[in-house]
Parts: structure tokens; sequence; C-alpha cells
């Protein structure tokens, strides 16, 4: 079997998880406790980058289609969500240095560029736009054939799914929101890509075939090797779409709990009537006060105290 290492892929992975490390010590300092669930998604999207781009899937994706596809699902369309899930603030807010984070911070044109990019109706077209454009003939076979259009075909693939994830996800607040809109956002993006993963599994033509032949590949038959392709394609949109439906659903189910919980305790702090039309619990002691004495009863206090006088 065949490995790839690359040191620079490496060296670059290595500086991201240096990056998160730094920054969970900063909050450790200051109190700020990062949950167990969001490290973990974390040290799963850089495992996957290391994965994919350092083993059998990089050694192999000039010769099988298959692997290539493979290798694109596992650092973007995988990877690139847990990293942002790892990433929700505040660690977010504390990742690079702080020279760099006020660098880039100044740049207002960069700012613009962001918040335009992370829309909805913005990156949904552009990943589907990255991805699409990426698997024309002439800009896929060149990426195998020179190594810098490869790694930038990888950097567009990353970037594409972090902006498409980033309004679903929402890293720059500590909880996600659970909105149902999220899962027809997902539903579009992902029969988007799976009409691609169609035309490789039904297509009786061999694509790329200047790149990878018509011979066999590895033992394997070019049409059975695209058709595997474009399978793993289907299976990912699928599985990512069932995800999302019952994600959603139970984080919006838990969102309106707790937006019912925050309704109920405001009339309940005030002295209001709940939500429910019921009175509300008096907080003070005033509630089981006695009732202030008439005027006969005042009078009588006040002859029993000039009496003991």
């Amino acid at each position: 079997m065949r490995l790839a290492f690359d040191p620079v892929v490496i060296a670059l992975i290595a500086l991201a998880a240096a990056l998160y490390v730094r920054a969970l010590r900063i909050l450790a300092r200051r109190r700020l406790h990062v949950p167990v669930g969001q490290q973990v998604c974390w040290w799963i999207g850089i495992a996957l980058l290391l994965i994919g781009l350092n083993g059998p899937l990089d050694a192999y994706d000039d010769r099988l289609l298959s692997m290539h596809m493979a290798q694109h699902q596992l650092i973007g369309d995988i990877a690139a969500p847990f990293l942002l899930a790892g990433l929700r603030a505040p660690l977010l807010l504390f990742y690079l240095p702080r020279p760099a984070l006020v660098t880039l911070a100044r740049q207002r044109w960069l700012r613009r560029a962001f918040r335009v990019l992370r829309r909805p109706l913005v990156a949904l077209p552009l990943y589907v736009g990255v991805v699409y454009g990426w698997h024309l003939d002439a800009l896929f076979v060149g990426a195998l054939h020179h190594p810098l259009l490869h790694a930038l075909q990888h950097e567009c693939f990353i970037a594409a799914n972090l902006l498409l994830w980033w309004p679903v996800l929402e890293p720059n607040h500590r909880r996600m929101p659970g909105d149902l809109w999220k899962i027809g956002y997902i539903f579009a993006a992902r029969m988007s890509t799976m009409f691609l993963g169609m035309i490789f599994v039904f297509s009786r033509g061999i694509l790329y075939a200047s790149a990878y032949g018509r011979g066999p590949r590895e033992g394997i038959s070019p049409l059975s090797d695209q058709q595997t392709a474009g399978g793993m394609m289907m299976s990912l949109d699928i599985v990512v779409m069932l995800f999302a439906v019952c994600w959603f659903f139970w984080q919006a189910s838990a969102q309106a709990d707790r937006d019912q919980a925050a309704a109920d305790a405001a009339p309940a702090a005030s002295g209001g009537p709940t939500a429910d039309g019921g009175p509300a619990a008096s907080a003070g002691p005033a509630a089981s006060a006695d009732p202030p004495p008439d005027g006969a009863a005042r009078d009588a206090v006040r002859r029993t105290a000039v009496s003991r006088r």
C-alpha cells in the first residue's frame, strides 16, 4: 500500500493544533470553560485532515477517481463542520494571536466581505459553484498534474464548506440556535451535489480519461471506479440530510423549551401572571404578612401602650 507524506501539510496542521491548545490555555486562565464535546469535534476535524492529506487517499488520488473523491469528501464535507463546531465561541475569539486578530479586524473590506460571504443566500450558491467548477474536466485534470493547483483545489473545498456551514453552526454564538430553516438549507446544498454524484453513477462514458486512462485502475474497471466515486458522493449527501433533519428538529425543540422557560420566569420575577394565565408566586415577604389592622384595632393598641406607661 502506498502512503503519502507532505511535510508542509503536516506543519500547517500542527500549527492549527498548536493555536487551538494555546487558546484553551488562555480560556483556562480566565476560568472560561470549553465543553469536552466541542474539543472532541476539533480534534476529529484535525484527524480527518491528516488522514485525507497524508495517507492512502492522497497517494492514490492520481490513480483512482474514487480515492480522489473520498479525499475531497473527507477534508471538505466532513472535516469542515467538525472544525467549526470545535471553534465555537468564546474559543473563536482567542484562536488567533492578538496582533493577527487586530490586523484582520482593522481591514474593513475584509470584514464586509466575510459578512456577505457567510450569508446563506451567498454561501450556498458559492459552495455549489466551487464544487461543480472544480469538477470541470480542465480544472480537475489540471489539479492532478500540478501540485500547486491541487493544493488550491483542496483549499477551495475546505473554505467553501466552512462558509456553507457557518450560518448553520453559527460558531460566533456560545449556543447554536435551533432554527428549522437550516434543514432546508442543508437539503438544498446536498441535493445540488447529489446531482453531480448521479452523473458519475449513470454516465456510460469514462470521465477524466485523460488523467486516469481507459484501462483497469489498480485492478478495478474504469466504470466501476467512476460509479464508486459517484455512489460515495450520493451516500454522504443522504447521510448528511438525514442527520440534519434529526439534529435540527431536536435543536428546535430544545430552543422552544428554553424560550418557554424564559417566558414563564419573566412574569414570575415581576409578580405578574404567568404564561399559562395563573397567578405568579410572590418572591417577597409581604405575600405572607398579616393584613393591616383596622381603625378600632389601632385605637386599642394605643390605649394599651398608654396604660403600660
